[in-house]
């Protein structure tokens, strides 16, 4: 009885201290709750409400239902090639962007002197490489008479329309993301790090060759990061603007026009902008439907040291 009355005291007393702790731990996130709610929650609610009108700036919303989305679906050519361009951006950079990341991070794992200034060059164009000033110098590189065709001319080889021609210019403005793979390579470094090295040598040991252990030992002890790396990526790609804004303009012959492009002109060229907010809520489902069906596929080849996999 004593026992009993003695553990319902000490709940009342643990309520209690909740209660008074609670207005305290609500005044610490206070600001990061009008932050969220200014900031990206009201933007949030009114571009779904802005996708129903014909927002254009110059009148007050008007709302017209579901037009907007039916005029996008049904009328609007560009909506489908800048769809087009993107998926195939994504099919290009992400899985570009992931194998010379890993192929780096494998190479600066090897214990040799300097690593860490070596590991720092090679993490530094993801910190410079979304910049504006960065996709401008991409785009002089590749011009008709760019460094790179004056280095094919000094060679010997024939100069190349990189930005001209739109067989090549998507790969063109890929190769800036693929570069700027430091981020996802850091990620893949510290994921090495982790494997132990009794695996490696007892490979070595039973003769297993390199190709061997890199698929059987490292490819499924990093299937975690690499999911998480495909993820972020994907999401990502999908919603680059700068680099084609900026080398190509979305050219040639909309070669490179990305949904980006297409979203930002609606907006803030024709100031459509319940035309573009439609735009950017189908861009957003197309990126769930995406990473869904990541996470869904994960499941057969992403596995952790317990032997689970992703839910």
């Amino acid at each position: 009885m004593v026992i009993t009355m003695t553990a319902a005291s000490e709940k009342s007393q643990a309520t209690k201290s909740n209660k008074r702790s609670f207005p305290i731990g609500l005044a610490y996130i206070f600001p990061w709750i009008i932050g969220f709610s200014v900031f990206q929650l009201y933007p949030l609610c009114m571009s779904l409400y802005y996708s129903f009108t014909n927002y254009n700036i110059t009148q007050k919303p008007r709302f017209i239902g579901l037009s907007n989305y039916l005029n996008i679906f049904t009328r609007d050519d560009l909506f489908w090639q800048s769809l087009g361009v993107t998926l195939k951006y994504v099919l290009i950079a992400v899985p570009g962007k992931l194998m010379v990341a890993l192929f780096i991070a494998m190479l600066l794992n090897a214990r040799i002197k300097c690593i860490n200034f070596f590991r720092t060059m090679y993490y530094l164009p993801s910190i410079l490489g979304g910049s504006v000033v960065i996709s401008l110098l991409w785009r002089f590189l590749f011009l008709r008479d760019g460094l790179i065709n004056q280095l094919f001319k000094t060679m010997g080889l024939p100069w190349v329309d990189w930005l001209g021609d739109p067989s090549i210019a998507l790969f063109t403005i890929s190769f800036q993301t693929i570069w700027q793979f430091g981020s996802s390579m850091v990620l893949f470094l510290a994921g090495l790090k982790q494997i132990p090295s009794e695996l490696y040598e007892s490979a070595n040991v039973d003769g297993a060759s390199k190709l061997r252990i890199f698929i059987k030992i490292t490819l499924p002890l990093l299937s975690p990061i690499i999911f998480f790396n495909l993820v972020m990526q994907t999401i990502n790609a999908f919603q680059e603007f700068t680099t084609a804004f900026v080398i190509t303009k979305g050219g040639p012959v909309r070669a490179t026009y990305l949904y980006g492009m297409k979203l930002y002109n609606d907006a803030f060229v024709f100031f459509k902008m319940g035309y573009a907010s439609a735009l950017s809520w189908i861009l957003f489902a197309i990126i769930i439907v995406f990473t869904v069906m990541i996470f869904k596929t994960s499941d057969y080849w992403t596995y952790y040291d317990d032997g689970g996999r992703v839910n």
